[in-house]
């Protein structure tokens, strides 16, 4: 019975790991697809197109905390972060569409940073 619980909590941290991992990649190039927004015909497609993987990712990372937690039994702390995650992801959707780089970008960076911390956190 405590290899099941084991290998199941291992499972799960292993997805969380992933998950978190994928979003700092999109994130990532939501960065280079934005340099690509500024030189290129079709930055603009690639970098909304990159918005949505990245907020997929972003409720993904949500789902393997929550998995994690609940039937792990592992710490709620990753639910916490990843809910904040994603409403930082829902705050930077609404100010690209709204157009506002001056918030915009540094919120980007800064995400990519958290992301990062989570990542090495794991």
């Amino acid at each position: 019975m405590a290899t099941q619980v084991t290998a199941k909590a291992q499972r799960s941290s292993s997805f969380l790991r992933t998950a978190v991992a994928l979003q700092t990649l999109t994130i990532f190039l939501q960065a280079v697809s934005a340099g690509l927004l500024l030189t290129t015909s079709y930055g603009e497609a690639l970098h909304s197109a990159g918005a949505r993987v990245m907020y997929g990712a972003s409720m993904l990372y949500v789902l393997a905390a929550v998995l994690a937690w609940k039937p792990g039994g592992g710490s709620p702390r990753p639910v916490r972060h990843a809910s904040g995650f994603l409403v930082l992801a829902s705050v930077q959707v609404v100010l690209g569409i709204a157009h506002v780089p001056s918030v915009h970008v540094p919120l980007g960076v800064l995400m990519f940073g958290l992301s990062l911390l989570a990542l090495a956190r794991r």
